[in-house]
């Protein structure tokens, strides 16, 4: 019986031949194409482009302009042409910051209301978020409920909310004297509140009842990150609520304490909306806060220049603020962390 033997068959190649290799590496070193390149480095950048646009039209050209505005005397006389208006250097800045003049004396009372209302403003506001947030972290019937109920003045615009609390405030129809005046008798007559010293206390209130929900808003949200096991050992160890809100609650929300009571600064010491909706262009002497007291000297009296000056002053003061906050609280974290 007769065996066939197959010889071996030799292996095959998959490197390819010399020219094939030569081929494709001559393809593996080809540059990229421009699309390839747009794709893998530049696709980022133009996407962020509409932004960057945006913001000059919006932020940074108008800014500009303003810091040039403020070096000239900018009346009623040069609007039509104002690059023709006489350059005056410092002039503006050294008739803003003259506290012995009238113009300087107005703008540095309207500094200090606008600090003592920032103060309270953003002391309320975290105090009452605070509180809410807190109160909310417990599991009951309705606390869904709650939370969009709390979150409303948030979400109303700022001009039909402001609107309708000056409606409220009104001395003769508004619901604020009917309450306190008709229904509970705690005042001996109607009081003014949109003018004299009581139009503190009315922009105060509208003030904090549309900056609070933002604050619980982020408390809450950074309650929502500390574990729960924190609290149960604590509450075995015999910690009251007060000390474990003292010793659990604030110093893990530091961080976002730290961010909170900054944008809350910057938002209630720019605020315009609620004192020129509430007031309208002349605010009263007890609530002329910084900006409408700006909006005054340049749209009221004509006067861009004093007014340019103004703002940069105030912009000055904000970033000179922020970098000592900023300063300051990041030393702080550090000195924590090393503990």
């Amino acid at each position: 019986m007769t065996s066939t033997v197959t010889p071996p068959t030799p292996p095959v190649s998959t490197s390819g031949s010399g020219a094939d290799q030569g081929v494709g590496g001559a393809r593996r070193r080809r540059l990229p194409r421009l699309p390839d390149r747009i794709r893998q480095g530049g696709l980022p950048y133009l996407l962020l482009l509409p932004a960057v646009l945006l913001e000059l039209l919006v932020h940074i050209v108008p800014m500009v302009i303003g810091i040039v505005m403020s070096f000239r005397e900018l009346t009623q006389f040069y609007i039509n042409n104002w690059g023709t208006a006489p350059w005056r250097a410092f002039d503006n800045y050294k008739i803003a910051v003259d506290f012995d003049a009238p113009l300087g004396e107005a703008l540095l009372h309207s500094f200090y209301v606008t600090c003592v209302f920032t103060l309270i403003t953003v002391g309320l506001s975290w105090l009452f978020g605070m509180a809410a947030a807190v109160m909310l972290q417990e599991n009951f019937r309705g606390r869904g409920l709650l939370r969009a109920v709390f979150l409303t003045p948030y979400a109303l615009p700022v001009y039909a909310a402001v609107i309708t609390w000056a409606f409220m405030f009104q001395r003769d129809n508004g619901l604020i004297n009917h309450v306190l005046y008709d229904q509970l008798g705690l005042t001996d007559e109607p009081s003014f509140w949109l003018i004299g010293d009581n139009s503190f206390i009315a922009l105060v209130v509208v003030a904090v009842w549309k900056s609070w929900p933002f604050a619980f808003l982020m408390l809450m949200a950074g309650l929502q990150n500390i574990p729960r096991e924190l609290y149960e050992a604590a509450s075995i160890d015999g910690a009251g609520v007060w000390q474990q809100i003292r010793k659990i609650t604030l110093p893990s929300l530091r961080p976002v304490n730290q961010v909170l009571v900054l944008v809350l600064f910057l938002w209630t010491f720019n605020d315009f909306n609620t004192p020129y909706v509430l007031f309208g262009d002349s605010a009263p002497e007890a609530a002329d806060l910084i900006s409408i007291h700006i909006y005054q000297s340049s749209f009221v009296t004509w006067n861009f220049g004093t007014g340019s000056a103004m703002s940069v002053l105030l912009l000055l003061f904000l970033l000179l603020v922020t970098a000592v906050y900023l300063v300051v609280t990041s030393r702080g974290r550090k000195g924590s962390g090393a503990v």
